[in-house]
């Protein structure tokens, strides 16, 4: 098999992102849960982005965060996510292709618009997030793309689109065709709430297709049963080549299914602002690394120095190029 011409294709919701700061008193106010993630409905939406405070719009989801974090460090990314032919349809597909990204799936011409996720910040820097899923659950097994699976070193898949059938089957597909090409597979588990309403599923599919298993400390003790990180790593070992588990400021770990837990040490930001898009970043750093064949160390490396620039300012994106801080940092 030729070598892969891609280093991550990122399979997810393509959602622009509403960014505003606010106070606790207005999450109550809209019922929104602090430091979570809520589906809503079109017209939530539109009240609650009605009564936002001046923000940002630019292009988000977990996936598509990733890949433009991966572009920063000076890799090849492609993502996969259902746009409508609308304004934020455009934005998102621009944003993403001024980044060097491959981004060719077809828009949908019928039905709901453009996902979008109002991200309302407090001063802590927690971020609260509300989304209208709106086109971004319609990716279907017609939108993968298999000759974009085949060049892919790692095809990554984040866990808020498992929970949409039909995206699921595009998943196993997807997973199919890497496999066949000798390609890896990485899966984020997203949210806790995900874990808890598709347990099952996520077990079967991770056990089946995963190589790479990322989550953050709630979502692991959710998908394990299990809060001590020693029952944790037992269970990780049957269940996937390699699972990564972050910890906020303590660090990550990285669980190979056969070797000891590798301990990554967290980069401390120069001021924390915002915690949107942290492991997004972190996934990015981890799967460059791996897609460039690095050791785990460095691997988990760049991935706590990319959460690190992403926390470090408003936004879920890279503001600083990742390749220059991570060549300054000597990983690359």
């Amino acid at each position: 098999m030729y070598a892969p011409s891609l280093d991550v294709a990122g399979v997810g919701n393509a959602i622009v992102d509403v960014l505003a700061q606010a106070d606790d008193a207005f999450l109550a106010a809209h019922s929104i849960a602090k430091g979570g993630m809520m589906l809503i409905d079109e017209a939530q939406a539109k009240s609650i982005y009605d009564a936002m405070a001046p923000g940002v719009e630019i292009s988000g989801g977990s996936a598509a965060n990733s890949i433009a974090c991966i572009a920063s460090l000076g890799g090849k990314g492609a993502f996969i996510g259902k746009v409508s032919k609308d304004n934020l349809g455009d934005i998102f597909r621009h944003d993403l292709k001024a980044l060097g990204v491959a981004f060719d799936t077809a828009p949908l011409d019928k039905g709901p618009g453009t996902a979008r996720c109002l991200i309302n910040v407090t001063p802590d820097a927690q971020r609260s997030m509300t989304t209208y899923l709106g086109s971004a659950g319609y990716v279907s097994p017609a939108d993968i793309d298999e000759h974009t699976i085949e060049r892919s070193a790692i095809t990554f898949f984040e866990g808020y689109l498992f929970e949409q059938p039909v995206a699921r089957e595009a998943f196993v597909k997807a997973c199919r065709t890497a496999k066949r090409a000798g390609r890896k597979a990485a899966l984020t588990l997203s949210d806790a709430g995900c874990v808890d309403r598709q347990h099952t599923a996520l077990i079967a599919f991770s056990k089946a297709h995963v190589d790479v298993l990322l989550a953050n400390e709630r979502e692991a003790e959710a998908l394990f049963g299990a809060r001590k990180l020693d029952d944790i790593a037992a269970k990780a070992r049957t269940l996937c080549p390699l699972t990564a588990v972050t910890m906020s400021e303590k660090g990550s770990v990285l669980i190979p299914r056969d070797g000891d837990i590798v301990r990554i040490a967290a980069v401390k930001p120069e001021r924390l602002v915002d915690t949107t898009g942290a492991g997004d970043a972190y996934a990015a750093g981890l799967l460059f690394g791996l897609a460039k064949g690095m050791s785990l160390e460095k691997c988990g490396a760049l991935g706590a120095l990319s959460a690190a620039e992403v926390i470090s300012h408003f936004g879920a994106r890279p503001q600083t190029n990742l390749r220059k801080l991570a060549v300054e940092a000597g990983i690359l």
